[in-house]
């Protein structure tokens, strides 16, 4: 029987910039503090993180204030379930900037699970996209923990990923299976507005606002279509909404 997870959201970062950096051509110009999330997912047999945050993160009343929730270290995070970094068997990556990644080190037993074409660009950025930076996994690759992805697989019963190249070429999402359904944590950069636009956005006849930075605005568009049309639960990767709450569902 395939199991039905838990998700725990952790916040272990922040950042403060504009809000355009989430909404494709709209919402320039408004400062926009959003959460870092590593994503504990419980109920099987194999403890799974998705991302693993940022190394230093500021934990500063201000910041917990604009995002509604406790800023952690991954230490902190895993704790409040009884865990260490060292305890976690996956770790499946989104993708490899470094906001994602800067933990990596800490989860030694851990197989890490991202697409090649991360692996490619972690190794080989272009020059427009400073968010890579190797160090953060290094000491993953000399252990032998990276396990690239090619395409849509299965990483645990239960737990898949679906390769969703709209904020990275090898971006991935996670569906997990729960109780009220798909869950799926988006490979993307995205808040729960580029889901459900305001009004103004329909009036334009989209239905959905691609990431503010993306490899590809109109196939970022469809990506994120795929990704509502498979999902009970969607979870945009920066949404301030889930930073507390406890579990999803």
């Amino acid at each position: 029987m395939t199991p039905e997870y838990i998700i725990h959201p952790i916040v272990v970062g922040s950042k403060l910039f504009d809000k355009g950096m989430m909404t494709y051509q709209s919402g320039y110009g408004k400062p926009y503090v959003i959460p870092i999330y590593a994503w504990y997912i419980a109920g099987g047999d194999t403890k799974v993180l998705v991302d693993t945050g940022e190394m230093r993160p500021i934990q500063s009343e201000e910041r917990e204030k604009a995002i509604g929730g406790r800023i952690y270290t991954l230490d902190q995070g895993l704790a409040r379930y009884g865990l260490t970094p060292m305890d976690i068997d996956v770790v499946i990556h989104t993708h490899l900037h470094n906001d994602h990644c800067e933990n990596d080190a800490l989860c030694e037993n851990a197989l890490i699970y991202c697409h090649e074409k991360e692996l490619t660009r972690i190794h080989d950025p272009h020059p427009l996209d400073f968010r890579y930076l190797e160090d953060y996994i290094a000491e993953a690759e000399e252990r032998g923990q990276i396990r690239p992805v090619s395409g849509d697989m299965e990483i645990v019963p239960g737990i898949r990923v679906m390769h969703t190249p709209a904020h990275t070429e090898g971006g991935l999402t996670v569906l997990v299976n729960t109780a009220k359904g798909t869950a799926a944590i988006t490979g993307f950069c995205v808040i729960a507005e580029n889901f459900d636009p305001p009004r103004e956005i329909k009036g334009m006849e989209m239905e959905v606002i691609p990431p503010g930075t993306c490899v590809n605005p109109y196939q970022a568009y469809d990506v994120m279509l795929k990704v509502k049309a498979v999902a009970d639960i969607l979870i945009p990767l920066h949404e301030p909404g889930f930073a507390g709450v406890e579990s999803i569902p």
